[in-house]
């Protein structure tokens, strides 16, 4: 299971959520960092193009980490990052780049992701495109 879950980072490196969309069941659980639970593809879709819209991201650094199962996963990497457009709620944006460590943890099932949470520390976030 570790190739879905590479093919699912390269595709997020090449901003490509239609590749991202394809490594995910049906009724993926996304966990988002100081979020809610969204279920199911359409908003997984719908988050990654808010996502899109106020980040430019790319990660690296990047170790995967797979049970022999192959049904659980996680990985850690480095986000590095531009802040494009003003997040809700968030400091305003002015194109401020920031260097965060994070990681992801899923659930697999016939090849597919069943389950993404994305951890990352929002503090740290804050004080770099803040300063």
């Amino acid at each position: 299971m570790n190739s879905t879950i590479s093919r699912y980072f390269e595709a997020f490196n090449a901003k490509d959520t239609d590749a991202m969309l394809a490594c995910l069941s049906d009724d993926v659980a996304h966990h988002v960092n100081e979020g809610k639970i969204r279920v199911g593809k359409a908003l997984f879709a719908e988050f990654c193009a808010h996502m899109s819209r106020c980040y430019d991201e790319n990660l690296t650094d990047m170790v995967i980490f797979a049970n022999e199962e192959g049904t659980r996963a996680a990985a850690e990497y480095i986000v590095n990052g531009v802040y494009l457009e003003t997040d809700a709620g968030l400091p305003e944006a002015r194109k401020q780049t920031y260097r965060l460590p994070a990681g992801s943890f899923f659930d697999l099932k016939d090849g597919k992701i069943t389950r993404v949470t994305t951890y990352y520390n929002l503090a740290d976030w804050t004080a770099q495109v803040s300063a």
